[in-house]
């Protein structure tokens, strides 16, 4: 089976490696080429001058770039991959992206034969490193049976969750539910800072009970370090966090923790803290804590 990978950043890079390890032909496409370069001399497979010449061919074509513009440069524009895509191919988006992008790109692959699938991941860097990704997908029940097998090359949990726009609305829920998460946990931190406990040993107690979290397990103690550079950044999660809201609005329903959480990380932006990870929400309570309270 032919398949194209088109964004090799810190999840695209390793993704298509898991493809190219578990036996697929892949020719990767990156904006910046010395990246699909150097992917290619460490995994072997191809290179595409242009999003077009990577999927020209594909059985498969799999997207993971930043943003809906990226998407839709790399998808539908001049040099784009889906006009080069034969009736009966599949498109699967791993941006995270809006569910409004999802829905159009299912007309448009629709259009032309080509089965879509948005199918956006959580797990992070490490996640993609170990093949450990989970994958949510949204599109139709066959061409989720066709991506499947090929998805396990990367992902331990897959799982189709309804139509076209399906897999990027749950991928909100799963922001939402992380950005809650580790503001408590930084908090939990601060406060046994301040207390004059011993924050590690407090973490190693409360983690055997029913405070336990993915958070808490893997990033108390880089946040106790001072140590953000763990690969999902700042940036990106006010990205999504923007989808997110800009959902909620569109049902009407109010998402006071959400909104609240993303103005804490407006302010690790305004500290320079914009590609630190997203556990960086202890660093802004850490700096609060070292104000004076006339500067609070």
């Amino acid at each position: 089976m032919k398949v194209a990978f088109i964004g090799l950043g810190v999840m695209g890079y390793p993704m298509a490696g898991h493809l190219a390890a578990a036996g697929y032909g892949v020719t990767v496409y990156n904006r910046t080429a010395a990246r699909a370069e150097a992917w290619c001399a460490e995994h072997g497979g191809a290179r595409g001058a242009t999003p077009a010449e990577a999927a020209d061919g594909a059985d498969l074509v799999f997207v993971c770039v930043g943003n809906d513009d990226d998407v839709r440069a790399v998808v539908l524009g001049e040099q784009g991959a889906l006009p080069v895509m034969a009736a009966g191919s599949l498109l699967v988006d791993h941006t995270t992206a809006s569910a409004r992008l999802a829905r159009e790109l299912q007309g448009a692959a629709a259009a032309r034969g080509v089965a879509f699938l948005d199918a956006p991941v959580s797990g992070g860097q490490a996640g993609a490193e170990k093949g450990a990704l989970t994958v949510m997908a949204g599109g139709d029940e066959d061409a989720f049976a066709h991506a499947e097998p090929v998805l396990a090359a990367y992902a331990r949990c897959a799982r189709r969750l309804g139509p076209a726009g399906s897999g990027q609305l749950a991928k909100m829920v799963n922001q939402i539910c992380i950005a809650g998460v580790v503001q408590g946990l930084a908090e939990g931190l601060a406060f046994a800072e301040r207390a004059g406990l011993d924050g590690a040993a407090v973490v190693e107690v409360i983690a055997q009970g029913a405070a336990q979290s993915w958070q808490m397990e893997n990033r108390y103690e880089t946040m106790l370090a001072g140590d953000y550079e763990h690969g999902f950044a700042v940036d990106w999660m006010r990205k999504d966090l923007g989808l997110v809201l800009e959902e909620a609005n569109r049902h009407k329903l109010g998402l006071p923790l959400t909104s609240l959480v993303d103005s804490f990380y407006a302010d690790v932006q305004h500290m320079g803290g914009g590609r630190w990870d997203t556990s960086s929400l202890f660093a802004r309570l850490r700096a609060i804590a070292d104000l004076g309270p006339e500067e609070r």
